[in-house]
């Protein structure tokens, strides 16, 4: 009786569990973690790499990392250089095949977005440029629909049995971005030709988006520093031409957009940048309504 009884549990067990195991995800930055979550959902066993504190073009290739990679299914990243710093030795050293560059389990979401700030030469000495063009996609939310498309079908690629499941949630995903949509532009009509200055030219796409107009860069050369001198220059510029607000990323210091923002008297703010930038920036529908909330709060 004993062992019917063990034999009973052991199959209802087998019945329960998944039919097979879930994809793992190694996903470079918190938005593409947080968009894997929301298209595998229980399908999906996700690791971030990094914070919504941390700069994305700074990373270490620890141990941990590489542990990590080691068992990736899948690594779905920004691309466009944005961890060419880090990740290829990740990659490398983890030895697997599986996610090598080129492999279905390389997945790079700017490949599937039209880049901006595309350089017409290429230099180092101008400072952290990319040539494939700007890296920062996700602060435009049209792009994340965009992605999402893109990495749904590379889940059903590695993981064909599940394909229902993918496309379902993918469906369900797409109905609640597009109303979201809607609802941020709406939000932010107002905020068309707002003129403002950035700490790191990394707001382009969100620019592109709600029609802002870029005034000033804090930075003299992306992710170089700002010196006095150069301060002293956006001093003069921001005379000539006000802003309504001085932007920058949650990792990044507000030393410099402080120091501008109270000798022009204008507001610096700080986005989140990425899910988790913020207390209120949970998942990627919160981190547009706190974006959304934080520029208008900073444009009145």
């Amino acid at each position: 009786m004993r062992n019917l009884f063990l034999a009973a549990v052991i199959a209802g067990a087998t019945l329960t569990q998944p039919a097979h195991a879930a994809l793992n995800v190694f996903a470079c930055e918190p938005e593409w973690g947080a968009l894997a979550l929301e298209l595998g959902g229980d399908n999906v066993s996700i690791y971030t790499a990094t914070t919504g504190l941390q700069d994305p073009h700074q990373v270490q290739a620890r141990p941990s990392l590489i542990a990590k990679a080691r068992a990736a299914d899948i690594t779905v990243c920004t691309g466009a250089e944005l961890e060419t710093a880090w990740l290829p030795m990740v990659v490398q050293k983890s030895a697997n095949a599986n996610i090598k560059a080129g492999s279905s389990g390389s997945f790079e979401a700017a490949s599937f977005v039209r880049l901006l700030d595309v350089p017409a030469k290429l230099d180092r000495a101008e400072g952290d440029v990319h040539p494939a063009g700007n890296p920062h996609i996700q602060t435009d939310a049209r792009n994340i629909l965009i992605v999402a498309k893109a990495l749904s079908a590379r889940f059903v690629l590695l993981d064909a049995a599940s394909a229902p499941v993918y496309e379902q949630r993918l469906a369900d995903f797409t109905s609640r971005w597009t109303a979201s949509l809607a609802k941020w532009e709406a939000a932010a009509a107002s905020l068309k030709g707002t003129p403002i200055a950035v700490q790191h030219a990394g707001w382009v796409y969100m620019i592109n988006w709600l029609g802002l107009k870029q005034i000033a860069v804090l930075e003299p050369k992306p992710g170089v520093p700002a010196s006095s001198g150069h301060l002293a220059q956006v001093l003069t510029t921001l005379e000539r031409q006000p802003v309504k607000m001085i932007i920058r990323a949650a990792y990044q210091s507000d030393r410099a957009s402080q120091f501008i923002g109270e000798r022009t008297k204008t507001r610096a703010i700080m986005l989140p940048f990425t899910v988790g930038g913020t207390e209120e920036a949970k998942d990627l529908f919160s981190l547009y309504d706190d974006t959304l909330k934080r520029l208008l709060a900073g444009a009145k």
